[in-house]
This record gives C-alpha cells, structure tokens and sequence, in this order.
C-alpha cells in the first residue's frame, strides 16, 4: 500500500489526545457535508425549475419550427408540401398561421392572438393535454381558447347563444383616419363559439385562441399557401440537423428553422445564467467553509509533530510528509462529501416521491436529481479540497520537523 495514504487513513480514523482538536475536526466535517449537501440540493431545486418552467413551452412549441426570414408570413408550394411528405425521418408537419386580433363579448374586450393550426398540430404538439374543460374542437364554428382570456370576457364553453367576436385589422396601405375610426370596412369581423378552455400558465392562457386555418386565412384575407409558420416533429433515432439540413434544402432561404431553445432563446439563457450565478454563490460560500480544512489540518499537523519527527527520523522525506497531510485533507473532504451527497439525494428523492414541501397545496416543488449535478458536486468539493490541503500540508518543513 502507498505509505503516505496508509499512515493519511490511520490519521483520519484515530482521534487526538487533545479534546479541542477532535472538536474542530468534526466541526470541519460538518461544514463540509452541510455544504455538499446544500450545495446539491440548491442545483437539484433549479434543475426541477428549469424543467418545470420549460415545459410550458414544449406543451405548445414543436421540437423544429420553420419561420419566415422577413416579414410574418410566407407561402409554402403544393410541390414543396409532397416534398416534405416523402422525407425520411419526419414523422409529421403542422402548418399555421398567426395574428394579433382583437376580442370582444358582451361589452369586454381583450387583445390576444389567434392561431390558426390544420389537424396535424396535435400530433407535432401536445396542447389538447392542457385542455382545462371542453374539449378539443376546432371547426368553423368553433375554436379552443386559454383559461384566461375565458375569465376576461366571462365566456363559458359551448355558448352558442352568444359567441365572441373576433376583429381582425384588413390588411392595406395609407392612413386609418381617412376611412374613419368607425367604419367597419378596416377590419373583418367573425363570430366564434368557444368549444374548450386550455391551462398551462399565466401568460400563455391570456394569449393564444385555437381556430382552423382556412378559417383564419379568410380572415386575415390570406390564400391558402400564406402561412406564418410549419411545425415539424421528427422521428426517433434520426439526427434532428441532418434533417433540419433537408428541410431548409426544400423550403428555401426565405425559411428560417428553429429548435425549441432557438426559439425561446432569452429564456434559456436567463434559467442557464442564473443556475451559474447560484452555483458560483455556493462554491463561495464553500470556499470560505474550506478554509476550516485549512485550520483543521495545521492543527492536526501541530497535534502529530512528534510522531512527524518519528517518521522523519526512520526515513520519511519532507515530500512524503506532507503528501500525509495532503492526503488526509482529501479524504476528509471526499467522504464529507460523499456523505453530504447521500444525505442530501435521499432528501431530493423523497420530494420527487412525496412531494413533502409544495409551492401551492396541489403543486409540489419540482426537483430533478441529475447525474451531472453529483459530479459538478463532487469535482467542486475536490478540487477546492485539494488546494485547501495543499496549502495546510505546505507548511510542512524541515524546521518545523527538527525543532
């Protein structure tokens, strides 16, 4: 066996003559699996909220979306669909095309958006999983709208006495004041009953209203090859830049393709910067606990100055010496570690399976134990207690043996 590893084992197993010296040493221990363990916990939290927080979108955003380059809309060729139909690797494609409208129903108003989507949409998406109540019903009669535009314009689901009406601008040139602010050839008008109410989050269900997309092409006095967007869901086992690569090929320049963290691209790099600003904020808050390694190893070091110097007189090198040291302090703080990681993993488990601490009494704090987390742990833990230990066995000399 290495020497400086056996005699680093007996070190950290055996206990010290001195009360004082044991206390340090478990308080240093303490610190080290309190920080491991809260340190993990904290990135298990943000992993949960990043997850949580995203999967907002994916109830409503395909895996690849193709976008015009300018403008708000472009125009996809009968030619152009076969092309699509026959490519290997994409399961389905949805077409549709949006607009900012206005709502009113019975003297309420709100502004939101209408999309109009073709029957493949929920096969490219899963937003008939967020229907709240109604159902999925999308037809010339009918369109799908969120929970918060419903409670906005006090409209229940199936009305048909008294349908909302959705006001689109007409589109043209020149100033609005030389037709007149009332005249109602500025805007095309279409009376909707709504079928189903959806619920994903705030701001989402304050904006989206489901309708067919002919009936919307109408609307907007579009033909039916303008759209605003085609939504692709991609087969599995097949690489999504290959394909996206052939997908471009048949749509041409005009067409931009973009993945989900494209497509909310501010808000990956909000949840990814603070995830990093957290980390950095603990491993501080770790490095200033690791100096207590420092301490506790310098007294330790005091505390074994005899059996030292009887190391040093049957052989023992400087060097060796303080690779005791230095080993001893990583292994302190790798098993510190290791125990604040299994503290710490049976509580993130326990809340992934009981869901003991909630945000509201229905809905649990969304955590997520990830492999990556426990090494991103371990490798901080390690590698500042390495250059902790470094530091406290350098102050290993032969003065200090010899005196």
């Amino acid at each position: 066996m290495n020497f400086p590893l056996y005699i680093a084992k007996r070190y950290v197993r055996s206990k010290s003559s001195q009360n004082a010296v044991n206390i340090i040493n478990f308080i240093t221990f303490l610190v080290i699996v309190i920080g491991s363990a809260a340190l993990f916990i904290v990135l298990s939290g943000f992993a949960g909220l990043k997850t949580f927080s995203l999967s907002f979108t994916n109830s409503f955003d395909p895996e690849l979306k193709a976008l015009p380059v300018v403008g708000k809309y472009f125009s996809i060729t009968p030619k152009q669909e076969e092309r699509l139909h026959s490519l290997n690797g994409l399961a389905y494609y949805s077409k549709e095309i949006e607009e900012k409208v206005a709502l009113e129903h019975k003297g309420k108003n709100h502004i939101a958006f209408i999309k109009g989507i073709d029957s493949n949409y929920r096969k490219v998406t899963q937003v008939d999983s967020t229907i709240y109540f109604g159902d999925w019903t999308i037809n010339e009669q009918q369109v799908v709208s969120g929970i918060g535009i419903a409670n906005i314009l006090g409209v229940t689901p199936n009305d048909f006495r008294s349908p909302i009406q959705i006001y689109a601008f007409k589109p043209g040139k020149g100033s609005i004041s030389s037709q007149g602010l009332n005249s109602s050839s500025l805007y095309n008008r279409l009376p909707m009953v709504i079928s189903g109410v959806y619920s994903v989050e705030a701001d989402l269900d304050d904006t989206y209203v489901f309708a067919s997309l002919p009936l919307v092409q109408a609307l907007l006095e579009k033909n039916e090859t303008q759209i605003s967007g085609i939504n692709f869901k991609i087969e599995e086992g097949w690489n999504p830049m290959d394909l996206r690569n052939k997908i471009t090929a048949i749509l041409g320049s005009s067409v931009q393709l973009k993945n989900r963290q494209e497509l909310y691209s501010s808000l990956y790099k909000m949840l990814n910067t603070e995830n990093v600003a957290t980390y950095l904020i603990f491993t501080l808050v770790l490095i200033i606990a690791l100096f207590n390694v420092v301490g506790a190893i310098i007294m330790m070091i005091l505390d074994k100055q005899q059996n030292s110097k009887t190391l040093y007189s049957f052989g023992t090198t400087i060097r060796e010496l303080r690779r005791i040291y230095f080993v001893q302090g990583l292994l302190v703080t790798g098993l510190g570690g290791s125990i604040g990681l299994l503290i710490s993993s049976l509580l993130i488990w326990s809340q992934m399976a009981f869901g003991w601490l909630k945000i509201t009494p229905s809905l649990a704090y969304p955590v997520e134990y990830k492999i990556s987390n426990v090494v991103v742990v371990l490798a901080t833990i390690l590698v500042l207690g390495a250059i902790a230990s470094k530091i406290a066995s350098s102050r290993i000399n032969k003065k200090l043996i010899t005196a």
